[in-house]
């Protein structure tokens, strides 16, 4: 392991450390306030026994006055400790996030999305090169909470992307390294609620909350619910200082509140429903956006994602607390006494509505372009923990040129690294090899790569200069019982794919490994070499490893566009040894009978 990696882990140890020491004086902190609490209301017990005991009534004034002191400092504490409370929740995501970092660079699992969902063996490649799913590239990288910073990720590993957006990626990608360690408590934010939340939110917002509140647009409602709290003050005022006929009439309001908030029910709970119980959501969310809003970003492609006129964090905040005040109905009795003296719920209601006016779309979309951060940061969080990798160069022309470019997926201390080289043109590359020797890990090392290179990610590799392909690969074929389809007529259907995509996009790169294997060996080469030959017709550059010597042979016939390479083993003492080194040239050294041997099988 590098130096400077040791040092980044060593980095995140520091943070965890400090981060669990923040944790741990925070909850003390906590601990002393529960205990203030009990005090203050032991001491509101005592001043009311106090007061009923007391025949004196100076000092009962005095003790009226004073029962109001534990109720204030009461209520001052609650506060307080809210927020303390909504202060530790952050820091442990906060930890969460940094030892996720430290497991990830010590070989543990990371704890974002593996993309399994993403999953498909009919995309051209995603399957063969292990781009989702466990032990795959998106689990490697992913640094996405929500469901559309999974989605944009996940769209960006298997979709053909440009020159000139690769290029603004990487510039992207980049300026983030610099802010690397401000985006973790971007992450934080972000991190530990259900992100099919934040997805109902945004569909109620695009799509159904302007219908839902219609019914508070009448002009006599919104005025009325307006003035309802004067009018309830002035009629407690009334009966406490006037005379008892005006408690009669606050009842009788009470009464008329409670039957219109009833009647009113149903499209209340419509609005509520989706909203209640995200306060704390949107405040993360509020907190994520606000981080992408004070950075200073000179990127042209990060630029582009900051598209609002209006500061989107404080419209956020400003939901967020109308969610909070209408989260005061999940208790009976104190959202009772807010909707007969109040109208609570209905005047939420308004304010919600005033607030979709003016807020809701430039929200949504701020919503959606979190996503994008997250899977900037995603690339740029690989690229810091990855100190070694560089990022390639992408190019105009026909392109492909790597120097010690290994699978980013294997362990550094377990990885072999190679050299490959494309020519100026197109040619097919046949790739022979023993059992065992590294021809599949080969491609599979190229070909991740190239779709690290295309996100606007480093590569594992010390150079790499490349251009724009759209990837086809024949690898893990594979028979289905369910759709009645046999190993070579899989095989087929992959060949067919691969030929139509050649045929559409002639910027078409093909990794091939062990074509068809389903049938007999005279098939397999005639088919096999029809298959080159239709490649080198369509001048379309390819990767070919089989253990078929014959196909190695296509070079007399074809010297211009056919090359071979080979990784070999060592056998010394009836023992192989592995260098997983590619070699110019066809292989010539095989170890099937050494291990058909080992299995108890000899060949003549």
């Amino acid at each position: 392991m590098l130096k400077q990696q040791q040092e980044i882990i060593a980095g995140y140890q520091e943070k965890i450390k400090e981060v669990t020491t923040e944790i741990d004086q925070t909850k003390k902190l906590i601990d002393q306030l529960s205990f203030m609490r009990i005090g203050l209301f032991l001491a509101e017990i005592l001043l009311f026994i106090a007061l009923v005991s007391s025949a004196d009534d100076n000092l009962r004034t005095l003790i009226q006055i004073g029962l109001m002191v534990p109720v204030i400092a009461f209520a001052f504490i609650v506060r307080r400790q809210s927020k303390l409370d909504r202060e530790i929740d952050y820091k442990k995501q906060l930890l969460w996030v940094y030892q996720n970092e430290w497991n990830i660079l010590n070989g543990i699992a990371n704890g974002y999305n593996h993309g399994t969902a993403f999953e498909s063996e009919l995309h051209p490649y995603t399957s063969d090169l292990d781009i989702f799913g466990n032990a795959s590239l998106f689990a490697l990288i992913n640094r996405c909470s929500t469901k559309s910073g999974n989605d944009i990720l996940a769209k960006s590993l298997a979709e053909k992307s440009t020159l000139d957006k690769i290029l603004l990626r990487q510039e992207a990608v980049k300026e983030i390294i610099e802010k690397i360690d401000e985006t973790y408590s971007f992450r934080a934010n972000l991190h530990g609620y259900d992100p099919d939340r934040i997805e109902q939110i945004k569909t109620q917002l695009k799509y159904q909350l302007g219908a839902q509140l219609e019914f508070v647009k009448g002009k006599f409602l919104r005025l009325y619910v307006k003035l309802v709290p004067y009018l309830s003050i002035a009629l407690i005022l009334a009966g406490l200082f006037v005379s008892s006929i005006f408690w009669k009439v606050l009842i009788l309001l009470c009464i008329i509140h409670t039957g219109w908030n009833v009647l009113l029910g149903a499209k209340i709970n419509k609005v509520f429903y989706t909203f209640g119980g995200s306060s704390n959501l949107l405040n993360g969310y509020a907190g994520a956006i606000l981080w992408t809003e004070i950075q200073n970003w000179k990127s042209p492609y990060t630029l582009g994602l900051l598209d609002s006129k209006i500061p989107v964090s404080k419209e956020i905040k400003a939901l967020s607390k109308i969610i909070g005040n209408f989260d005061a109905r999940l208790n009976l009795i104190v959202g009772g006494i807010l909707n007969a003296l109040l109208l609570w719920d209905l005047r939420c209601c308004v304010n919600l509505d005033n607030w979709y006016k003016s807020s809701s779309d430039d929200v949504v979309t701020a919503l959606d372009h979190l996503g994008d951060f997250e899977e900037l940061i995603s690339l740029a969080t690989t690229a810091y923990n990855q100190p070694d990798w560089v990022f390639p160069v992408i190019k105009d022309q026909f392109a492909l040129s790597a120097i010690h470019i290994g699978h980013p997926l294997i362990k550094e201390q377990l990885r072999v690294n190679n050299d490959f080289h494309l020519e100026t043109k197109p040619t097919v590359d046949i790739v022979t090899g023993s059992n065992m020797a590294g021809k599949s890990t080969f491609l599979r090392t190229l070909g991740i790569n190239m779709i690290l290179a295309y996100t606007g990610a480093p590569v594992c590799a010390k150079i790499m200069e490349l251009s724009v392909f759209s990837i086809n690969t024949y690898m893990r074929i594979k028979d289905s019982l369910n759709e009645s389809t046999s190993t070579f007529k899989a095989e087929l259907n992959r060949l067919k794919m691969i030929l139509d995509h050649v045929v559409k996009d002639k910027d078409t790169l093909v990794l091939i490994d062990e074509m068809l294997r389903g049938t007999n060996s005279r098939d397999k080469y005639l088919g096999s070499k029809v298959f080159v030959e239709k490649l080198i017709t369509e001048k379309t550059p390819a990767l070919f490893a089989t253990h078929d010597l014959q196909l190695a042979d296509l070079i007399i016939d074809h010297p211009e566009t056919v090359r071979n390479f080979h990784f070999d083993i060592q056998i010394t003492e009836g023992e192989m040894k592995f260098d997983y080194l590619l070699k110019r040239g066809p292989c010539k050294t095989f170890n099937a009978a050494i291990l058909l041997k080992e299995i108890g099988l000899t060949l003549d």
